[in-house]
C-alpha cells in the first residue's frame, strides 16, 4: 500500500472527481435531450459553415489526452485520411469531464452546432438515433467487411438492418485483485471466488482499517449501470419481456440490487471511490485502496502505463447460486452527424477508418486494441492478426476465459437508464429495500414504455 494512505481511516477518503451525468440532468432537459424521440431542435448553423472547412471530430483522446499511444493513434488516423482525401478531418479534443460526465456533446446538437464525427457508447445510442442525428453508414461498408464484425458486436448499433455506428473496441468487465493483498491474507490464486457469497466472504478477509476488500462503482451514471448489468443477467434478469412490458420486477433484479447493497452494508466495499471513478484501476486497486476491483479490460493498459510495479491478477465475474456466467462488453464507436456539413464524407471516414477490408483498416483496429489501449477487437480479422497478443498475459486471460461470456452493452432510452440508475443508487447507498425498489422502478419503466415510439430497445 502506498505511504500516502497509511494512518488514515479509509472512510475519510473522498472521490475528487464525481460524475456529473445525473446532476446535470436539468441541463439535458433544458436542451431537449432527456426525451429521446422528439428530435433535436436544430438551428441551421450547419448550412452556413464554410464549405471547405474540415469536418470536426469530437472525442476525448487527442490531441489533449494523457496517453501518448492513444494520441498518436488518433493523429495518425486523421493524417492518413487527410493525405488521401479532399475532404479534410480535424480532431477536436473534449475533456472527459465535458464529454462523458457533462453535457457538451448533447447540448451542441440542441444548438445546431454538433460535431461532424463523434464517439458514442451503446448506452447512449438511442438518445442520438431517436434524435435523428445519426447518419446511415451502411452504404460505405461492403458485405465482406460487415461480415467481419460479429453480429453481437454490431447489433446495438443497427436499426432495421442499417449500421449507424462502427465499434472500435469491445471492453468486457472482470475482477482484478492485488496479489500482495492476497499474500498478506494468506491467500493465492486458488482462492479467487467463484460465487457472490464467496466474493463477500473473501472481501471480509481482505478488508483492513486501511483497505477495502472489494470495490464496485458508486457514482451514478452510465458507467455504473453498465457495470451492474451482468449481475442482473447472471440470474436471468432482463429489462423488457417478450410482451414489450418491463421485466425489471424479478428475483434476478432483486438479488443483483441486494448483492451490491450487501457489499456496502458489510463494510467490505466503499461508499466512495477514488480517482475519476471505479473505471480508474490505478487510483483504487493500484493505490492499495481496494484489494479487488470490478473493472474492464482497459485496466491492463492502465496498470502497465501507470502502476507497472503493482502485481495483480484477473478473474472472471463470480455468479449467484444457480446462476450462469455472463459479463458485459462495452466500447466506443465512430458515428457521423446526419445534420453535419458533409454527412456522406463523415460516414465515409468512419468506414474507411474502422470497417474496410483494406489491411490498413484492419491494422488500425489491431493497433488501437493492443497498443493504444488494451481491448478485445470488434472484428474477426483483427482478432486473428493480433493472435499473439491475445495468447498470453492478462489479454490471454480475457480472450480465453472472460470474453467468451460477453453480452453486448444494452441500448436503453435515457429515461429507462435514469430509472435503473436511481434504483441502483437507492439500494446500494441509501438502504432502500431491493424488492420495493425493483417494483417501483418496473412500474416507472412500464409507464414510459407505454408511449415509447423510438428504435427497439436492445
Amino acid at each position: 500500500m502506498s505511504n500516502e494512505f497509511k494512518g488514515h481511516d479509509k472512510r475519510s477518503r473522498t472521490d475528487l472527481s464525481r460524475r456529473k451525468i445525473l446532476t446535470n440532468a436539468s441541463a439535458f432537459a433544458a436542451a431537449g435531450l432527456i426525451g429521446g424521440v422528439t428530435g433535436f431542435p436544430f438551428i441551421n448553423t450547419m448550412a452556413v459553415r464554410a464549405q471547405d472547412a474540415p469536418l470536426k471530430f469530437w472525442q476525448f483522446y487527442a490531441p489533449g489526452g494523457q496517453v501518448p499511444s492513444q494520441i498518436a493513434w488518433f493523429e495518425k488516423t486523421v493524417a492518413d485520411w487527410n493525405a488521401s482525401h479532399p475532404q479534410k478531418v480535424e480532431l477536436e479534443f473534449v475533456p472527459n469531464s465535458e464529454y462523458i460526465n457533462g453535457t457538451k456533446l448533447a447540448t451542441s446538437f440542441a444548438s445546431g452546432d454538433g460535431p461532424d464525427i463523434f464517439l458514442i457508447s451503446p448506452g447512449d445510442f438511442l438518445r442520438y438515433y431517436n434524435g435523428g442525428v445519426l447518419q446511415d453508414l451502411t452504404p460505405h461498408i461492403d458485405a465482406t467487411a460487415q461480415a467481419d464484425f460479429p453480429e453481437s458486436v454490431l447489433a446495438s448499433r443497427k436499426v432495421d438492418g442499417k449500421i449507424y455506428g462502427i465499434p472500435m473496441e469491445v471492453e468486457p468487465m472482470a475482477m482484478y485483485y492485488s496479489i500482495s493483498a492476497f499474500e498478506k491474507a494468506g491467500l493465492n490464486e486458488n482462492d479467487v471466488p467463484k460465487t457472490w457469497d464467496e466474493l463477500l466472504e473473501l472481501g471480509k478477509k481482505l478488508t483492513t482499517p486501511e483497505r477495502f476488500g472489494v470495490l464496485f462503482e458508486t457514482n451514478p451514471g452510465y458507467y455504473q449501470n453498465f457495470t451492474w448489468y451482468p449481475f442482473l443477467w447472471q440470474g436471468g434478469g432482463a429489462f423488457q419481456g417478450a410482451d414489450g412490458k418491463s421485466a425489471f420486477d424479478s428475483p434476478a433484479t432483486i438479488q443483483a440490487l441486494k448483492f451490491w447493497q450487501d457489499a456496502i452494508n458489510l463494510g467490505v466495499a466503499p461508499r466512495q471511490v477514488l480517482g475519476y471513478g471505479a473505471n480508474d484501476v490505478v487510483a483504487n486497486l493500484g493505490s492499495g485502496y481496494a484489494a479487488m476491483q470490478n473493472v474492464g479490460i482497459w485496466a491492463i493498459s492502465a496498470m502497465q502505463n501507470n502502476a507497472k510495479d503493482v502485481p495483480y491478477g484477473i478473474f472472471r465475474l463470480p455468479t449467484p447460486a444457480n446462476g450462469k456466467y455472463v459479463t458485459v462488453g462495452g466500447g466506443w464507436a465512430f458515428v457521423a452527424n446526419a445534420k453535419g456539413k458533409n454527412p456522406d464524407a463523415a460516414a465515409a471516414f468512419c468506414a474507411w477508418a474502422l470497417a474496410s477490408m483494406d489491411q490498413g483498416s484492419v491494422d488500425r483496429v489491431v493497433n488501437w486494441c493492443t497498443v493504444g489501449k488494451s481491448d478485445m477487437p470488434p472484428r474477426n480479422s483483427a482478432l486473428k492478426s493480433g493472435a499473439e497478443v491475445y495468447s498470453k498475459g492478462g489479454m490471454g486471460i480475457f480472450a480465453k476465459d472472460i470474453h467468451p461470456g460477453t453480452r453486448a452493452e444494452p441500448r436503453l432510452p435515457p429515461e429507462v437508464y435514469k430509472i435503473i440508475s436511481d434504483a441502483i443508487q437507492q439500494t446500494q447507498l441509501n438502504g432502500a429495500d431491493p424488492q420495493a425498489t425493483a417494483t417501483a422502478a418496473s412500474q416507472q419503466i412500464d409507464a414510459f414504455l407505454a408511449s415509447y415510439k423510438g428504435a427497439p430497445i436492445l
